[in-house]
């Protein structure tokens, strides 16, 4: 099996569309770029859209709802897997959520959003308590959500379980530039692993996207989307993991801290 993972993210511009029409779109791209990949990357609650209000519970599905059976025909489709965010409703609960099918349309892991930044989301969501770790194509890949991801405690627990690649759809407003362009570099090169950092572009309401999704890997390395509407791809290879945990051993060492005294 090949130590590449063909990676894209999709930097979907905010629209007032459909759930149906935001996989259309997504289909399209793919066509579009034609290329073969393994898994393929939406943003935080890309079913709904972010700031959308009361939409959210209006739109919110459970696990096996019909926008999860169109995302899996779509993933068969196009012989990759799909990780997309939405709102799960859970019986009488909703959480922001994140969900991987695989390439045979398959779910083969599921997110709930850890911790819930602010009082929008707090008013809509209830939280996660879990990590969520997953195999895939011979790669251990975890899902944080957005805020999941600040929180280095947080990252460097799925290192510890073992994660080589952790993907964070996002909502990451321009003013907080500072997460996209200095903090996921330093959550991927402290843990020495790549993260997936999928964020929104364009205008929603009053929130105005960063865009500048990104791949950082192991040694700091970043390849970053603009402000428009894209396919961010990149193949990453898990022989430069190996190679940048030899050079720099902060895992093995926070380990004895840990046990030291």
């Amino acid at each position: 099996m090949s130590s590449v993972l063909r990676a894209a993210i999709y930097q979907y511009e905010c629209r007032n569309e459909s759930p149906a029409a935001r996989l259309q779109r997504l289909d399209r791209m793919l066509d579009a770029h034609g290329a073969k990949l393994d898994l393929v990357i939406c943003p935080e609650l890309f079913l709904s859209g972010y700031n959308v209000g009361d939409s959210i519970r209006q739109l919110a599905e459970p696990q096996d709802g019909p926008f999860a059976r169109a995302a899996a025909a779509l993933a068969h489709k196009h012989g990759t897997a799909l990780i997309y965010g939405y709102p799960e409703q859970f019986g009488s609960v909703t959480y922001n959520a994140a969900v991987c099918v695989d390439r045979d349309g398959r779910a083969i892991a599921h997110h709930r959003k850890l911790r819930l930044p602010n009082r929008f989301e707090k008013s809509y969501f209830a939280t996660g308590d879990a990590y969520t770790l997953f195999e895939l194509n011979g790669w251990r890949i975890a899902i944080l959500v957005c805020y999941d991801v600040e929180f280095p405690e947080a990252v460097r627990a799925c290192a510890a379980r073992g994660a080589q690649l952790v993907v964070a759809p996002t909502a990451l407003r321009k003013e907080w530039a500072f997460v996209a362009r200095s903090m996921i570099p330093t959550r991927a090169f402290e843990n020495r692993f790549f993260v997936a950092y999928a964020n929104y572009c364009g205008v929603e309401g009053s929130f105005e996207y960063l865009g500048e999704s990104c791949f950082a890997g192991p040694t700091g390395r970043v390849v970053a989307g603009g402000s428009t509407e894209a396919l961010v791809t990149a193949a990453l290879d898990r022989a430069d993991i190996a190679s940048a945990r030899e050079a720099l051993t902060y895992l093995d060492d926070f380990k004895e801290l840990n046990e030291a005294g």
